[in-house]
């Protein structure tokens, strides 16, 4: 697995922090802050999860389409690309990348019964047609290369049998979704990061095990840093994203 990251797209595709907090002239133009930016970003990837957890698919559909989502962002602006339309269409293309199929009536569907958006009740066609527009913007490649299967790894690697540590551990990558770091850190850095959290915050010393690994601890640390970082820091309003999404032209 390791190995297939190294040469994959997902890993050519990597990106330095700056490359991601970047708004869009366009959207700049409209007023729209960095933090903005970021807020309409977390608030994409909860409805994505919420509508998944709707036609029920596993989180690896979400975490691909909440990568995908994210990358269009790298290259498109939010004015061009409605988030309200990017969201459930990633989540449609993630679950045929996955070999999870959902029908995209029945996303039309649960988006209507959600009431994820009042005004925004996007039809078939729409999806569909935004569809081949993410497929452009991707450049067509849909491989991603998540920190899950990493984590199970290191976690039987570490002898961690301890519940409560790996539940902490696998609800940290789960939350890493909200920010860019799938698409700036090889997946393992992450899981390593998520694991070095839990294990300080279940006083589980892994220290040796850690040395052992031959990474660099800083990048670990910094990574880790960030995660609690947004725990202290990023907390989603109505009000907020409100504001963020009229500046788009866009009335949630």
């Amino acid at each position: 697995m390791a190995a297939n990251f190294w040469t994959s797209s997902h890993f050519e595709q990597l990106l330095d922090p700056e490359e991601v907090d970047v708004v869009h002239q366009l959207d700049k133009d409209k007023g729209l802050t960095l933090e903005e930016f970021k807020l309409i970003k977390m608030h994409m990837t909860n409805c994505i999860l919420k509508l998944a957890q709707s036609v029920k698919v596993m989180q690896r559909v979400v975490a691909t389409a909440v990568t995908y989502m994210r990358r269009v962002y790298t290259r498109k602006s939010m004015s061009e690309y409605d988030p309200r339309l990017i969201a459930p269409t990633c989540l449609y293309l993630a679950s045929k990348a996955e070999e999870s199929t959902v029908q995209a009536r029945l996303l039309v569907f649960y988006i209507k019964k959600l009431k994820i958006d009042e005004k925004y009740r996007y039809e078939i066609k729409e999806i569909l047609e935004m569809e081949m527009k993410i497929l452009e913007a991707l450049n067509y490649y849909l491989v991603v290369f998540h920190p899950y299967s990493t984590l199970a790894q290191l976690l039987q690697d570490a002898g961690i049998n301890d519940m409560s540590m790996t539940q902490l551990s696998w609800g940290l990558v789960n939350d890493t979704y909200k920010m860019d770091l799938i698409l700036i850190h090889p997946p393992y850095l992450i899981a390593l990061a998520c694991m070095y959290i839990a294990s300080v915050h279940r006083e589980k010393d892994i220290t040796t095990w850690f040395e052992e690994l031959r990474v660099d601890m800083n990048v670990v640390k910094n990574i880790s840093m960030e995660i609690l970082d947004f725990y202290e820091n990023y907390k989603i309003s109505d009000e907020r994203i409100n504001a963020a999404f009229s500046k788009l032209d866009f009335n949630p």
